[in-house]
């Protein structure tokens, strides 16, 4: 990172210790301490001084993970792999070994960003015998690929957070509560979730309470050991195809072996001084309404009749298929959103001004509702098959080719609301400088969540500018550098 020297005296970093007190981070930090502690002690290799960069998740425990592994030298595409597994394993709700997702990546170095998909994959048809289809796994595949783009710590240790919290325990977050709550009723017909989820008494679990998941724990032990392919075309492959009849998934070895990451150009909008605006592209489609959202932003349209532009977009592109740029000019025919799936979102970038802005999800709230037996985790619904409509996975990135570097990130979650609740802040910051909560409460409506940085000056160059923040109703948490 280059900086003159009078930015350097006028900087100022700080840690959103406050942040802290939210349920269960004391006891993950102590917990995370023997794997990555705060990072290495002053003096020691891969030590860190000043400032790190920042992270905004929907779970604290996750958050934690992420700015711990910025602590110990690691780049932003190391820190969102491991808050990735971490969310597999303290919101499962919404993100697990079962599902997927999707990144964007930007890389100060090659001045360009690239799009990571890794959907949660769907099916031909419905298996003979399955009463709840189950999608193919890629979240460990997924995060190995969005590794493979700039890595700077082994993949192995990105993974031990993750183990050590299914082993040894979490505290349940405040947002996993409250998906506990909505959903109790049928996910509890589960034994194996009942087992994770339940009080002895049978009531969910709430904030605060301790989570053990001994057998995820087993299955992250042998992927950090034998690799992530281990579960798609090796021993853990062949468990899983069983596995998956007992829970009416009917996954077979060949879509096990079949299941890829893509690497993939993102959607890219231009924007002021010179910038570029990617997006998650199709069949993270929620990427495509955040783009058509955007599109209609800077044109002066408001919030609601651009979000409808939005799903216009969406709708089109899963009626058909076809070019984004194409039904991005194409004229559409207004559209409401109908019910769409759970996901969660998760933006980081580091001191080099690398940026990683993800979407997460198992379809819907807890995917099946069932365990994959002794695997640990909740298989995610096929996409499109039967009442299944995936997500609207919707991320952002911002970036100047020109100077190669890293301005905004966005990612936010909020089933049909989760386009908008990227493009209405991306767009109050990037069209009208809005601060980052401003933009955030000025432009996201309900029930959306967004994660969001900020460096108006750009990064590298300018750390003392850069914010990130949390969306102020959710449950998440933000650890980074703030303006003061």
């Amino acid at each position: 990172m280059t900086t003159s020297a009078s930015g350097l005296r006028r900087a100022r970093f700080v840690l959103l210790a406050a942040a802290l007190a939210l349920p269960g981070c004391g006891t993950v930090n102590n917990l995370l301490s023997p794997v990555f502690g705060g990072g290495p002690p002053a003096g020691a290799p891969g030590f860190v001084r000043g400032f790190l960069g920042g992270v905004a998740t929907e779970d604290p425990a996750a958050a934690l993970v992420a700015r711990n592994v910025l602590a110990s030298g690691g780049t932003a595409t190391d820190a969102a792999v491991a808050a990735g597994f971490a969310l597999a394993v303290t919101l499962p709700s919404r993100a697990g070994l079962g599902g997927g997702g999707a990144c964007l990546s930007f890389d100060p170095a090659k001045g360009a960003t690239e799009a990571v998909l890794f959907l949660p994959g769907s099916r031909a048809a419905i298996p003979a015998g399955a009463d709840r289809p189950a999608a193919v796994p890629l979240l460990a595949r997924g995060l190995f690929g969005l590794y493979t783009r700039n890595p700077g710590r082994p993949f192995e240790e990105l993974m031990a957070p993750a183990e050590q919290l299914a082993r040894f325990g979490t505290e349940v977050s405040r947002g996993l509560a409250t998906d506990l709550a909505a959903v109790s009723g049928p996910l509890f017909a589960d034994p194996g979730a009942r087992a994770i989820f339940a009080r002895p008494d049978g009531q969910p679990k709430g904030a605060g309470e301790m989570m053990v998941q001994p057998e995820l724990a087993g299955t992250l032990g042998q992927l950090r050991i034998a690799g992530v392919g281990d579960l798609h075309q090796g021993t853990l492959a062949r468990r899983l195809e069983v596995a998956s009849r007992t829970a009416g998934g009917n996954l077979t070895l060949e879509e096990l072996r079949a299941g890829l990451p893509n690497l993939v150009a993102p959607i890219e909008l231009p924007a002021r001084n010179g910038d570029r605006l990617a997006f998650l592209p199709p069949p993270a489609d929620g990427g495509l309404a955040a783009a058509a959202t955007f599109a209609a932003l800077q044109g002066g349209a408001n919030l609601n009749d651009a979000a409808r532009r939005g799903f216009a977009a969406a709708a089109a592109w899963r009626q058909g298929g076809g070019d984004a740029r194409a039904i991005l000019a194409a004229s559409l025919p207004a559209a409401e959103p109908g019910p769409v799936g759970a996901s969660t979102g998760l933006v980081v970038f580091d001191r080099s001004g690398n940026a990683v802005s993800c979407a997460f999800t198992v379809n819907n709230l807890f995917g099946t509702g069932r365990m994959a037996p002794s695997f640990g985790f909740l298989m995610a619904p096929a996409p499109n098959i039967g009442q299944v409509r995936p997500p609207l996975l919707s991320a952002a990135l911002a970036y100047n080719p020109n100077i190669k570097s890293f301005r905004l990130a966005a990612a936010a979650s909020g089933q049909e609301a989760a386009p908008a609740g990227v493009a209405g802040p991306v767009a109050l910051q990037l069209l009208r400088s809005a601060a980052p909560r401003d933009a955030i409460e000025g432009g996201s409506p309900e029930p959306a969540r967004t994660q969001l940085a900020v460096c108006p000056n750009y990064l590298p160059g300018y750390p003392d500018r850069c914010s990130i923040v949390t969306d102020p109703r959710g449950a998440g948490v933000a650890l980074g550098a703030i303006d003061q």
